[in-house]
């Protein structure tokens, strides 16, 4: 193992505790000193690859912000609004569904909510306005942009809940897409394909 992906593997591993412990005791509960504990290693170990416990939580959420950008940015590039909407769709909910931990901290943790808000703000679109305009479009009425909210809000909700927590990801992922498509008035798909995780849509 090189000293490079020894680096890459030790800051997988700080991410995927740090990311456990948040949804245990939440970000504001969980300490740097905590993270080390459970990693087993020294505090200043830490500090080798974040500065603060925020730049560990940004960290942890960035990837799933950057592939919300991806699909989105890929949904725009369908021909039709139906086909930029179901793909869209599918990416979305794959994306909730792989990242049910997160999503759930996101919909409870005031200090990652903080955060993330924070990251979303800082971007040159906005993620919020992206996802609303790929799905109402440019001139969204407000109906049609109070739907976008409740789907997208209330999926995330779904996805997260830990009433859910025992269904298995291919049900849940089915239902949240079923419940999208209602949303969002799409009809379900007369021959199912597969969405970007290669799975039923």
């Amino acid at each position: 193992m090189t000293a490079g992906t020894a680096v890459n593997d030790t800051r997988s591993r700080l991410l995927a505790t740090a990311l456990k412990l948040f949804g245990e005791h939440g970000m504001e509960g969980t300490s740097m000193q905590m993270i080390a504990d459970d990693l087993g290693v020294t505090k200043a170990a830490l500090y080798y690859h974040f500065k603060s416990k925020d730049e560990i939580a940004e960290a942890v959420v960035a990837p799933a912000l950057q592939e919300m950008d991806q699909i989105l940015d890929e949904a725009r590039t369908k021909r039709s609004r139906g086909a930029q909407i179901d793909h869209a769709l599918a990416g979305f909910v794959d994306l909730i569904v792989r990242e049910r931990t997160l999503v759930g901290l996101f919909n409870s943790d005031p200090g990652l909510q903080r955060l993330i808000n924070r990251t979303l703000q800082a971007r040159d679109e906005d993620l919020k306005t992206k996802l609303r305009t790929v799905f109402a479009g440019a001139d969204a009425s407000l109906a049609d942009a109070i739907t976008v909210h409740v789907m997208s809000a209330g999926l995330a909700m779904a996805g997260g809940a830990r009433e859910f927590a025992a269904v298995d990801d291919d049900s849940l992922r089915q239902h949240l897409l079923d419940a999208g498509r209602r949303l969002l008035g799409r009809p379900r798909p007369k021959h199912p394909g597969k969405s970007r995780l290669g799975l039923r849509i």
